[in-house]
């Protein structure tokens, strides 16, 4: 199995093949260190792409987060998850 190092998840290799397994992932990393607002847009971003590619469970972890985020933040990450839907 191949394995990719992921300096900048922002422009990761994902593309459109990205199924809600490694959406999901890439979200708890995020997630785990979610101590600034930028690692929550981000983490929420991810879970959320995660929930659309059919992961309950990030669906579940992106409702407790939002839980701890401003409206803005929230507004911000579906705006971060509409704009990778529509790149890749």
């Amino acid at each position: 199995m191949a394995r990719v190092e992921i300096r900048n998840a922002q422009s990761a290799p994902l593309g459109g093949a990205a199924d809600g397994g490694t959406l999901y992932r890439l979200g708890m990393t995020y997630a785990a260190t979610a101590a600034t607002p930028d690692q929550r847009v981000a983490a929420h971003k991810w879970l959320n792409l995660a929930a659309m590619r059919g992961s309950a469970e990030a669906a579940r972890l992106r409702r407790e987060l939002a839980a701890e985020m401003s409206p803005a933040e929230i507004a911000l990450a579906q705006r971060a998850a509409r704009d990778w839907v529509t790149r890749h």
